[in-house]
């Protein structure tokens, strides 16, 4: 059976992409914010600057994907780093105007640790599949799937799991626990649902 020719989203397409898949990890930033957990990545950097020194989550995580930029644009080109650029600005938008448009009174951690992850790796795979990513760690990731077959979601996790490791620093055993249980959930739906030549989009 003769496979269809992959069809290019178009730019509709990706903007929506772009506005719900961020839309989806900032939820998730909230659920972990307000459940004092964290996630890998830039993310988890950008969550201990916070509760280290009560720094707005949104601008350190935009500051902190700065220099990504420039390895993006060399190693993946213009496209993908104008989509990463445009995506990591809406997580940082979307996550300081989402806690005054959502409050949550009473949340169980283990569920928002669970909840969080998932929603996290929903909206990083809907930016994968539009040739975009949310910056840091996932730059490195993408480019190593598609250069030497390395699978994205096995590096991404083992990268954010030495990065919760290291909040054991001002974190306890159980807020760590819990986080880690967050970015199992989040790289099981990238793995699962991200592998080289399934999907034929671009």
């Amino acid at each position: 059976m003769t496979r269809p020719t992959p069809q290019p989203h178009t730019l509709l397409e990706d903007a929506q992409a772009l506005l719900v898949g961020t839309l989806f990890v900032a939820l998730s930033v909230v659920l972990y914010r307000q459940s004092g957990l964290l996630t890998g990545g830039t993310a988890g950097l950008a969550f201990l600057l916070h509760y280290l020194g009560g720094w707005q989550f949104g601008l350190v995580f935009f500051a902190i994907n700065l220099p990504f930029y420039i390895f993006a644009i060399r190693a993946l080109g213009w496209q993908f780093t104008i989509k990463t650029f445009a995506a990591v600005s809406l997580l940082s938008l979307y996550s300081e105007l989402l806690p005054h448009w959502i409050q949550i009174g009473n949340m169980n951690p283990f569920f928002a640790a669970i909840m969080a992850g998932l929603l996290t790796g929903v909206g990083i795979l809907i930016l994968i599949r539009h040739k975009a990513s949310l910056g840091g760690v996932t730059v490195l990731a993408i480019y190593l799937q598609e250069k030497r077959g390395w699978r994205a979601g096995n590096i991404q996790m083992a990268v954010d799991f030495a990065i919760v490791l290291a909040t054991l620093l001002i974190k306890g055993f159980y807020v760590v626990g819990l986080s880690m249980l967050g970015v199992l959930a989040l790289n099981m739906v990238i793995t699962i649902n991200h592998k080289p030549g399934r999907y034929s989009g671009f």
